[in-house]
């Protein structure tokens, strides 16, 4: 029988990360439209420290539901970065003229809001209908790749449900990432389950 949960508790990470299954398999996120006919992004919000075990769950989910399709935004922007020459550029960048200093290239390096997105088209030349996609490596991208820019961008590129496995908070209107870098508001997505 389920535990009924307090007023003011909250679930724990374990307990969040075992309803997912059963929420993405529902007939309704699968047809990506909600009751009011708006797109299906959902945000799964979580503490920080629980990185690794968010992980660990997303690897569970796509062995059980082979439609998912998961994309990991650092990992993308590395592979782009790779495959046009650069990484080794940006790495001899960083060290002589320090972190700052290679944020903007990288970001016209990935044409980042341009029509020509190079993490979208990624996104959407690998998405079939039928597909769920998960994003993630959200945390590792920043300052590179923001959130809401992916989210906002993503909503005309694909028509399949939408997680992103967010390292931080998301109150339905706002993201702040690991809980301390306000990102600019976003408020089209739905949290995929209550903290």
């Amino acid at each position: 029988m389920p535990r009924i949960m307090k007023e003011g508790e909250h679930m724990t990470i374990y307990e969040r990360l075992d309803k997912i299954l059963p929420e993405i398999s529902k007939k309704q996120f699968r047809e990506n439209r909600g009751t009011g006919n708006e797109i299906n992004f959902h945000i799964f919000d979580y503490d920080p420290k629980d990185e690794h075990i968010v992980r660990a769950h997303v690897d569970f989910l796509v062995k059980e539901m082979p439609e998912i399709k998961v994309f990991d935004l650092y990992k993308i922007m590395l592979n782009i970065l790779k495959d046009k020459g650069y990484l080794e550029k940006v790495f001899q960048m960083e060290e002589a003229k320090g972190s700052d200093a290679i944020v903007n290239p990288i970001k016209k390096t990935l044409r980042l809001t341009m029509p020509n997105d190079l993490i979208i088209e990624t996104i959407k030349s690998n998405v079939n209908d039928g597909n769920i996609v998960f994003l993630v490596g959200v945390g590792k991208a920043y300052p590179f790749i923001r959130s809401h820019t992916i989210l906002n961008n993503l909503h005309s590129a694909i028509n399949v449900p939408l997680v992103m496995f967010f390292p931080g908070t998301y109150d339905g209107l706002s993201l702040k990432l690991f809980d301390e870098i306000k990102d600019d508001n976003y408020y089209r997505a739905f949290r995929l389950i209550e903290r």
